[in-house]
């Protein structure tokens, strides 16, 4: 969708992982962080969309610490949150079978589909089944998502809902420009200025969406698998949470080396890796800002 939603999104430091990534990242010893994933941490994990290196450090960092014995809930950017009921059918018609789950709650060629290379997500998702893990979709449509951007929250959300997100209360001025910047940054310095509010309107409603469902669920601990830009602490998803639960959420950042402008200070720890190789992501919108 954007340039920055690669991350609109950190090799593990044990020993034996530093044995099967060589060279590939920056590796800090496990007792860095990786002890976090446990009991009822709230952690996230980031990503690059794209970057496959990432998707694997991350799947070896949940497998060491279910191996360990965490029982988390994992929560996944990449399924919208009208499609949890077709997760929980997918797993009662065929408990075990990830692709099930994945066609039933994005279907290929719908927006619920798109954007996203399923090969790279598949595996959380047999992993979730494999031991039986909550499984929840965080997700905002694009369709509610454009709404929002088109006519407020209220286009998709009642007002009782509006409160219990927390999206009636006002923005820091602080968050606001911080916001703004990164959509413009992810959207290649294109956009008209005026549109920067209304897309931040969208980002607010996904990220308040988002731990909503991390509080639903995490009595005994919960793991968002999101994009850099959700799981940072300054702008992202735990803004959204208050006392005790925000706490306990450990943020990680999976960025890419020499091409992330994100500082690391918005986030817990910061896992860093060789670029994806990739198309310019500005190139398509300098083609439209030409056509106009």
């Amino acid at each position: 969708m954007v340039k920055r939603l690669f991350d609109s999104g950190i090799c593990i430091a044990a020993l034996l992982l530093a044995m099967v990534c060589g060279a590939c990242s920056t590796v800090a010893p496990r007792n860095d962080w990786e002890h976090r994933l446990r009991g009822d941490a709230v952690v996230m994990l980031g990503e690059v969309h794209d970057n496959a290196e990432q998707h694997r450090l991350r799947l070896l960092v949940l497998r060491h610490a279910l191996a360990a014995g965490w029982r988390p809930a994992i929560a996944m950017e990449q399924f919208d949150r009208e499609h949890q009921i077709d997760i929980d059918r997918a797993r009662r018609e065929r408990p075990g079978d990830a692709q099930h789950v994945i066609d039933l709650a994005a279907p290929v060629g719908t927006a619920s589909s798109s954007g996203w290379n399923w090969d790279f997500y598949r595996p959380f998702v047999a992993l979730a089944l494999e031991y039986d893990l909550p499984l929840i979709a965080t997700n905002v449509s694009n369709s509610d998502t454009t709404n929002i951007v088109r006519g407020g929250y209220s286009a998709v959300f009642d007002n009782a809902s509006i409160a219990r997100l927390g999206l009636d209360q006002p923005i820091a001025p602080d968050w606001q420009a911080a916001q703004e910047r990164e959509i413009d940054a992810g959207h290649c310095h294109v956009l008209p200025q005026a549109a920067l509010p209304r897309m931040a309107r969208a980002q607010y409603a996904r990220d308040a969406v988002m731990a909503e469902e991390l509080r639903k669920h995490a009595g005994n601990g919960v793991i968002l698998l999101a994009g850099n830009g959700h799981v940072r602490r300054d702008i992202g998803v735990p803004r959204w949470m208050n006392g005790p639960l925000r706490d306990r959420v450990f943020a990680v950042a999976y960025l890419e080396r020499n091409t992330e402008s994100i500082p690391d200070s918005v986030f817990d720890a910061v896992v860093r890796t060789a670029p994806a190789e990739r198309p310019d992501p500005c190139a398509e919108f300098e083609k439209r800002k030409r056509r106009q």
